[in-house]
């Protein structure tokens, strides 16, 4: 590593860590203000807060990296140029490429590092801390955090829930089976698909079978009836999983292509399995996005202007992907394509802003 690469990359990593950790405060700060009077209604013991939030910041480090990234390029870009380093550079011959290469790289091991944290870290965090808010917490049952094959005890009823889709207060293959006081099978209804409007679940149909001891002993279809079920959407969703947080690419690729084999829509399942990838990958896109900013503002990329830009852009691309999640989510785009637009939008931006850019 030359000498050049080490002073860029030691400017790089002092701006990078202290915006990473900046902002994973400030977002720590907003999630903290947003939960604690859940906490403080369940009364909640400090050891509670402190794990719960602590299991949070890889995910929260997830999502700010990027941003992290684009000011880091930012200000390092922005130092040379404002201090003539970057001139003089250009003046020994050394080409941009040259210059920005190991910060593309560093970006680009970022995204490495994010990838790697996607799929083994953040997935077991934030199921650890969904299962402190839920279980330790508020003192719901740890099974209802599951999205699929889901069984639960109502007294004498037993329930399984084939997939739930919270979000879209939407369940698919729900079956009850009634036990007598001998807690044999006295009673079956399956209902292919429930929907939860006024306060209660109604299917377009459902399928009611009777048993005796003998067996089966009548069988009757019913249309555009309400389900004798008590749960609401709001118990099966995880706080602040909406976009299965707590599954990674592999476990999403498996209960996509499951769900797609058992005649069931994976499509919100798909879009985030894509996501897996495309998200982490947003340092590396941040990265080479911070390069022609630096480059335009030139000798006027102060603190006050990089911090304000970084989160200007960062909120824009938040909001981007939020639209193209919820396009694919809805099927209105395909799945790869919704996780991708945001990435892709911005690096064409990058490009664009490189063509009118001085080398």
């Amino acid at each position: 590593m030359t000498l050049i690469s080490r002073y860029l990359l030691r400017s790089f990593g002092r701006v990078f860590g202290l915006a990473l950790a900046a902002f994973i405060g400030l977002y720590l700060l907003v999630d903290f203000f947003e939960r604690v009077d859940n906490f403080i209604e369940h009364g909640a013991a400090a050891h509670h807060y402190l794990r719960y939030f602590t299991l949070k910041i890889p995910f929260i480090a997830l999502q700010v990296a990027p941003l992290a990234c684009l000011l880091g390029v930012f200000m390092t870009l922005g130092g040379l140029s404002r201090n003539s380093e970057l001139t003089a550079m250009h003046g020994a011959g050394i080409s941009l490429w040259r210059i920005t290469r190991p910060l593309l790289l560093t970006g680009l091991l970022v995204s490495l590092l994010a990838l790697a944290a996607a799929e083994y870290l953040v997935p077991v965090c934030v199921k650890r801390a969904n299962l402190i808010y839920n279980s330790e917490v508020r003192g719901d049952p740890s099974v209802i955090i599951q999205r699929s094959r889901i069984w639960l005890r109502d007294g004498r009823r037993i329930i399984n829930i084939r997939l739930v889709e919270a979000d879209a207060s939407e369940l698919r293959g729900l079956t009850l089976l009634d036990l007598d006081q001998d807690f044999k099978l006295a009673g079956r209804k399956d209902v292919p698909r429930a929907i939860f409007v006024d306060n209660t679940w109604k299917t377009d149909f459902l399928v009611e079978r009777r048993f005796d001891d003998q067996g089966l002993t009548a069988s009757r279809l019913y249309y555009d009836r309400s389900v004798d079920f008590h749960l609401t959407p709001e118990d099966f969703r995880l706080p602040g999983g909406r976009r299965n947080d707590d599954l990674g690419y592999r476990e999403l690729r498996r209960l996509a292509t499951r769900l797609r084999a058992e005649g069931y829509d994976p499509v919100r399942f798909e879009v985030d399995m894509h996501a897996r990838l495309a998200t982490p990958l947003a340092s590396l896109v941040m990265a080479f996005l911070g390069i022609p900013f630096a480059l335009r503002k030139g000798r006027s990329s102060g603190l006050a202007l990089g911090v304000a830009m970084s989160v200007m852009i960062g909120v824009a691309y938040f909001i981007v992907q939020a639209i193209a999640l919820a396009f694919g989510y809805a099927a209105a785009l395909p799945p790869i394509l919704a996780a991708w637009f945001a990435n892709l939008l911005f690096l064409l931006f990058a490009c664009w802003l490189f063509l009118g850019s001085e080398s």
